[in-house]
């Protein structure tokens, strides 16, 4: 049974109710609290990189309703996010790093502003300091340097992209290519581990998160190549992540419980994306239809104001699920309304 409109207006009303709180209870910031009900202990963890995907979740929703408060709210999370943070903005991990500086770069284009905010360069200077010849290229992972992975390099091959420079940004796809692309699946890897030779040792995990942000570069930096190999890629993840419904796995909380949101984000961008072609835009459009049903068919309420998507989490309810299903419901409207959301 297909959705019905206001169902991401209800999944942003519900993140609303039950986990925005103050930073640090200081008046004018915003921060997600990591479950539902919230840790009692302030000092817990807060999870820099969900608190990215908050914002960008708040930008999508601005975009869906610009008269609405939700861009008043990405402002107060983003002071938030750097209350919390130490006063600063770069933290230990580039991937963190690349969320953030996707999330802040959307907020500075949303404003209308020529030049990005000293934020935005803080984090991209930061990104280009970890994109080394070491392993090949890439980005690393941290601060340690032993690991150059998919999900630092290709949501930096992304924001490269989107600041125009596009050389930096086909380097890194280039190098994701070589090291981590499988062609027996057409999905990306996890990244290449340090091991004292030149060519590290990959990791074969696959992630859905990781298909999706370098589907958004391959689309962001454009030429028929990267958009060829971006067509591909929405039918490998279709082939190979899916159910046999079309349903993608949805993970009940920790970092995973944000995976198959982050993919869908790009779904979505790959679906309002004409170049890519009918079939996989088409493809594209089926894979996020199907998993917004599950995720509404199975919502359960928690009062009047506020319901919790699955999957069914015994204890505190994870932040990063219902952000994963905010992103799904998101992403899904948009490609019904034909919103072009970047």
């Amino acid at each position: 049974m297909p959705i019905p409109d206001d169902a991401a207006s209800r999944a942003a009303s519900s993140i609303r109710s039950l986990y925005a709180r103050r930073s640090l209870r200081v008046p004018g910031t915003r921060l997600g609290a990591i479950a539902f009900p919230p840790p009692t202990d302030p000092r817990s963890h807060w999870h820099y990189w969900w608190q990215a995907h908050y914002l960008d979740c708040l930008l999508d929703e601005h975009l869906r309703d610009p008269a609405g408060g939700a861009l008043a709210d990405a402002r107060k999370l983003a002071r938030g996010i750097w209350l919390r943070n130490g006063g600063r903005w770069r933290n230990a991990y580039y991937d963190d790093m690349a969320w953030l500086a996707l999330s802040l770069q959307r907020l500075d284009a949303v404003e209308g502003r020529r030049r990005p905010r000293r934020r935005v360069r803080t984090l991209g200077r930061a990104l280009a300091s970890a994109h080394t010849q070491d392993l090949g290229g890439g980005v690393y992972w941290n601060t340690t340097r032993d690991y150059k992975n998919t999900p630092s390099t290709a949501p930096a091959a992304l924001f490269f992209a989107r600041a125009g420079d596009t050389s930096r940004a086909q380097e890194l796809l280039d190098w994701l290519r070589a090291r981590l692309y499988d062609p027996a699946t057409g999905l990306y890897l996890d990244g290449v581990k340090a091991d004292g030779s030149a060519e590290g040792t990959v990791e074969r995990t696959v992630h859905t998160y990781n298909q999706g942000t370098v589907l958004g570069a391959l689309v962001a930096t454009g030429g028929g190549r990267n958009l060829g190999h971006a067509a591909r890629l929405v039918e490998a993840i279709a082939g190979n992540l899916a159910d046999d419904d079309g349903v993608l796995p949805l993970s009940a909380g920790g970092d995973a419980g944000l995976f198959t949101g982050i993919l869908a984000r790009y779904l979505a961008l790959g679906a309002s994306t004409p170049e890519i072609g009918p079939e996989a835009a088409s493809t594209a459009q089926a894979l996020l239809e199907a998993t917004a049903e599950r995720l509404w068919a199975d919502r359960s309420e928690v009062d009047a104001a506020a319901l919790v998507f699955p999957p069914h989490q015994d204890g505190p309810v994870s932040l990063s699920s219902q952000l994963q299903a905010w992103m799904v419901l998101e992403s899904d409207r948009a490609c019904r309304h034909r919103i072009i959301r970047y």
